[in-house]
């Protein structure tokens, strides 16, 4: 998709389809209350095209709302679409990024290939932000999961232009216009990841994917199998892998900024279970199709890193990403086995379907190792984080208050919906082991908690967050911003809580 900027009036901007957006002002309440709509624009004639529609009642703003125009008067476009953001009191930049991928999604069936996205001009919303959103939308919204049709066609667009006010800053925007593409394309190479199916992406093709990623922005990388993993003794990922007939991968990538030889490293480590079965305690066949994407928290952490390292924070970040099928050979581990972990730690396998935690254990280890200083790891752990918090927020957890208030802070950014969940002794003694230190699993209740609690223990006194995303890496069904299929969540939030510690 290309895209572009310009600081043209909208009304005389030729295109197929200018989208403008529109909130509900209206804010009293009782019986009698109406929506009161409200375009978000100063363009005189845009405002006078969209009047009547507007007068008639018939379009009320309301989030991700659309109406079509044909034929507008006084615009050169020869369409024009009104987009809402809601009401006025709940109105964020985040909205703004949904309304974009809206008007994409609006174009995409019905043949259109190019789009005006007017930004709104409000002072709640400021323009570098919505600018940003703008296009981090579009990309969102462009993304279709249909890549194996034999008869697919490309009803992509294919331009994609933010249309800012006059008057604005201009080298703020564009600034602000490059990040969102950056984003964009990122999470969008996470969807991709995680989109792709479990005889395509085997442990060995996620590592050459983020091998040529790497290469294509400039960051290092390595990437391992068997003989390093057991080099390094980090028997608790050995034991996910040793039933399957592909060999895992242990994917290290490293940025390293000019001119930065102190402060923080930071440790980004992610689940790249490219499918699970659940292996020896296998999963129900229902829905197991969709076990490909048990990989989506390391996919996250491949998309931040291409955004870290075009966006360039001053800041050092490690990844460390660890790759393996959960498969139930022959050679599988069985629930009573017993593994000793890189650190030393002694596992007893209470179930082989809790193996995300286990490859874990090792790569938050292994960061730790390699010099982190802080840690945030990304999986799809558990389907007790969907039960607790359904599929409007993923779970965090953390052991420090400081480096959650960061993350915190990067939500407000990144407009993602995450919930920090409770950790404590009570829980962390629902996995002691009567035969080694601690059991892979803490039995029903608090599944995602001792899931969480787990990994604190491999964290050891790094400070250190654990996003449990597996109830919003994938979406079940089509809405008005983004298809159904892989969402690449958690993509922005890791960026910007990279950025809350750059120098």
């Amino acid at each position: 998709m290309r895209t572009d900027i310009t600081f043209a009036s909208p009304a005389g901007l030729s295109t197929e389809l200018l989208a403008v957006l529109a909130l509900d002002t209206q804010t009293a309440k009782g019986p009698d209350a109406r929506p009161a709509p409200e375009l978000l624009t100063a363009d005189a004639a845009v405002k006078s095209a969209a009047a009547a529609v507007l007068a008639s009642g018939e379009f009320k703003a309301g989030a991700n709302e659309t109406v079509l125009l044909h034929a507008p008067a006084g615009l050169q476009a020869k369409r024009l679409l009104l987009v809402g953001l809601g009401k006025s009191s709940k109105a964020t930049v985040h909205a703004v990024r949904t309304a974009a991928g809206t008007a994409v999604r609006y174009t995409k069936p019905r043949g259109l290939r190019e789009l005006v996205f007017a930004l709104p001009e409000s002072d709640a919303l400021p323009l570098p932000a919505s600018a940003r959103a703008a296009v981090e939308g579009a990309f969102v919204g462009d993304f279709d999961p249909d890549t194996y049709r034999s008869d697919r066609k490309d009803v992509s667009v294919q331009s994609f232009t933010v249309a800012a006010p006059p008057s604005a800053d201009k080298s703020a925007l564009e600034a602000a216009f490059r990040e969102g593409v950056i984003i964009g394309e990122s999470q969008n190479f996470t969807r991709s990841l995680v989109n792709e199916p479990g005889n395509v992406l085997t442990p060995t093709e996620f590592g050459k994917r983020a091998a040529a990623m790497a290469a294509e922005v400039g960051l290092q990388c390595e990437v391992h199998s068997t003989a390093k993993i057991k080099e390094l003794k980090m028997g608790a990922f050995w034991s996910v892998s040793q039933g399957s007939e592909e060999p895992p991968a242990l994917i290290v990538m490293r940025y390293e900024p000019e001119g930065v030889k102190d402060g923080p490293v930071l440790g980004l480590v992610g689940k790249g279970i490219t499918f699970d079965t659940g292996g020896i305690s296998i999963k129900p066949a229902d829905n197991m199709e969709k076990m490909k994407y048990d990989m989506a928290g390391g996919g996250a952490m491949a998309g931040a890193m291409r955004a870290i390292a075009l966006l360039k924070p001053r800041v050092r970040v490690l990844c460390i990403i660890c790759a393996s099928e959960n498969m139930p050979d022959g050679k599988a581990q069985k629930p009573g086995d017993v593994q000793t972990a890189m650190s030393g730690k002694t596992i007893e396998i209470i179930n082989t379907d809790a193996e995300g935690r286990l490859v874990l254990a090792d790569g938050l280890s292994y960061a730790r190792q390699l010099g982190a200083t802080h840690l945030i790891n990304a999986a799809t752990l558990t389907g007790a984080i969907g039960v607790a918090l359904g599929t409007v927020n993923a779970g965090a957890f953390s052991n420090n208050d400081d480096t959650y208030a960061k993350f915190n802070a990067a939500l407000e950014t990144s407009g993602e919906k995450f919930w920090r969940m409770p950790l404590g002794d009570e829980y962390a003694e629902m996995i002691k082991s009567d035969i080694g230190d601690i059991k892979n699993t803490g039995g029903r209740y608090g599944g995602a908690i001792t899931a969480a609690e787990f990994l604190k223990v491999f964290a050891e006194d790094t400070p250190w967050i654990h996003l449990d995303i597996a109830g919003m890496a994938w979406i079940d069904e089509n809405r008005p911003y983004i298809a159904k299929g892989p969402s690449g969540v958690a993509v922005r939030s890791i960026l910007e809580w990279v950025r809350g510690y750059a120098s």
